[in-house]
């Protein structure tokens, strides 16, 4: 009996083994198969000079404030029309919502629709007290060492900078884009996009606008950073998580602190154990939507259990959402995430508060709503003694399609530029401009290929900000091929992913390079 049971559990683990060896060889590689994009030469010491008098001008925003650094923003739109005279020469230019810009170049065909690339002039402050940490000016835009150093290198004048060198070198050889192309570049995109993207949008959709599709800063070429894949990976962000913040307010009595109330009826009492609950009770995880369709397509490009685990979700799912649930980056694409962000109660040591105030910053995964959100605060808050304030905020963005043919425009602009590279999509967990353009195009996408490992992270509104001069004339070579291959029939991009080497109508002989 003994025995005949051991034969039954060995040839179930068996039958397991080979079911998990079958699926795992079945997930083949969804990456599609493209030659190399023509060479294109770029002035890599020329763009990176402009981008460094970019960074000269101290364009930060200010959300109540909307004529803070306006002489600088002033400048540095001077700035632009002297280093790119034919993009000011060609296209129209439009001055939105005071300090932000909107450019047009009309397309050849007036029926099909008009893309839009965005980008953003401002730039976030400086810490207080960090200066000195800093290997260059924090605004002095020196080049050194094969960088770009100061705040807006990354984010985001190296994309502005890099579209309008790409429009001016397509310019400057006579090209002439099929779709009409928008260049939107907000100027309080840090601090909401209210005075900017907002107003670009309705303004474009007062002209009856509606966009193919737009690509705004996000997502980036990160190398080792995912364990288990040993190719750099281009995320392209199809989604955006929600924003919302919650003020708890809750009453109690003052008084002495000779004096206190029965335990755990304070008002710093019951706001700790209601923080603690929010706290150790978070959303749940889950490996759903965008993050489940990341990692299915990364997973044939990795090696040893990360692949197996990840082509076989159905059996080791609770086993990856664990693991991912440690990181702070792979913990908020899987999750609504809670950050306790301020705390205030009191003003002298032996007086017990009236009131005791928290904010508590939620990032909603696609699929949670504000709603939904404060409805679990109100659960695990649990007491009717609380005040609860949402503070203005947003919704997820809607979930771009991959099996679109703009989708599989980007993917395939971004594989022939960068062959080694495994293109999947992403979730934006930061707030981009592009959500304020979701009613104009189905079809908005976040990335920059802008090559980042995982010391290069904190550099993201950190210290020592920088960008690499090749990787600048990498971005300006993306935007080139990607402008060019617009021309392409749209059909030919197909509906689904590829797999293998396909030729597109027009590609033999075509006049303009399609990569």
């Amino acid at each position: 009996m003994i025995k005949r049971a051991l034969l039954l559990v060995l040839a179930l683990v068996l039958l397991l083994v080979a079911a998990v060896a079958i699926n795992t060889l079945r997930h083949g590689s969804r990456q599609l198969d493209v030659p190399p994009a023509p060479p294109l030469a770029v002035d890599e010491k020329g763009v990176a000079d402009k981008l460094a008098g970019a960074i000269r001008f101290n364009t930060v925003s200010s959300a109540v404030d909307a004529q803070q650094n306006a002489d600088e923003f002033r400048k540095f739109h001077a700035f632009l029309q002297q280093r790119f005279p034919k993009v000011h020469a060609a296209l129209k230019r439009e001055v939105v919502g005071d300090l932000s810009l909107l450019y047009t170049w009309p397309g050849t065909d007036t029926k099909a629709k008009p893309i839009m690339l965005m980008a953003h002039q401002d730039v976030v402050p400086i810490a207080p007290g960090t200066e000195a940490n800093w290997k260059a000016g924090t605004f002095s835009g020196e080049i050194k060492d094969g960088f770009v150093w100061g705040r807006g290198a990354w984010d985001d004048k190296a994309n502005l900078i890099a579209q309008l060198e790409a429009v001016e070198m397509l310019l400057a050889g006579g090209f002439q884009p099929r779709q009409t192309v928008h260049l939107a570049f907000g100027a309080d995109e840090e601090v909401g996009g209210q005075r900017g993207a907002v107003q670009i949008a309705k303004l474009l959709e007062s002209r009856g606008t509606k966009l193919d599709f737009i690509i705004d800063e996000g997502l980036l070429i990160i190398d080792g950073v995912m364990p288990g894949l040993n190719k750099p990976a281009a995320l392209i962000g199809i989604a955006e998580k929600g924003y919302l913040s919650v003020v708890l307010k809750v009453p109690a009595t003052p008084g002495h602190s000779s004096m206190p109330p029965p335990k755990g009826s304070s008002a710093i009492a019951m706001m700790s154990a209601a923080l603690r609950r929010l706290d150790d009770e978070q959303l749940p995880a889950s490996l759903r939507g965008v993050a489940r369709e990341m990692f299915e397509t990364v997973a044939p490009e990795m090696s040893g259990f990360q692949r197996v685990a990840l082509s076989n979700l159905w059996l080791f799912g609770p086993v990856v959402l664990s693991q991912l649930e440690k990181g702070a980056n792979t913990n908020a694409v899987v999750r609504t995430t809670t950050a306790l962000t301020i705390v205030n109660a009191g003003n002298k040591d032996n007086v017990l508060p009236g009131v005791a105030e928290a904010t508590v910053n939620f990032r909603l995964l696609p699929g949670d709503t504000r709603e939904s959100v404060m409805q679990h605060v109100k659960d695990k808050v649990a007491n009717d003694r609380f005040e609860l304030i949402a503070l203005p905020g947003s919704e997820p963005s809607p979930v771009s399609p991959t099996q679109s043919a703009s989708y599989q425009l980007i993917n395939r602009t971004v594989r022939s530029l960068f062959p080694d590279t495994v293109v999947a999509p992403g979730l934006m967990i930061g707030a981009t401009d592009s959500h304020h353009f979701a009613g104009l195009s189905d079809h908005i996408y976040r990335f920059s290929p802008v090559r980042a490992k995982p010391e290069d992270l904190p550099r993201f509104h950190g210290t020592n900000e920088r960008i690499a001069t090749a990787n600048l004339a990498e971005l300006v070579r993306f935007y080139n091929q990607l402008l060019q291959n617009l021309n392409h029939p749209r059909s030919a991009f197909g509906a689904s992913p590829s797999r293998g080497r396909h030729q597109w109508p027009g590609e033999a002989g075509s006049t303009v390079a399609l990569a």
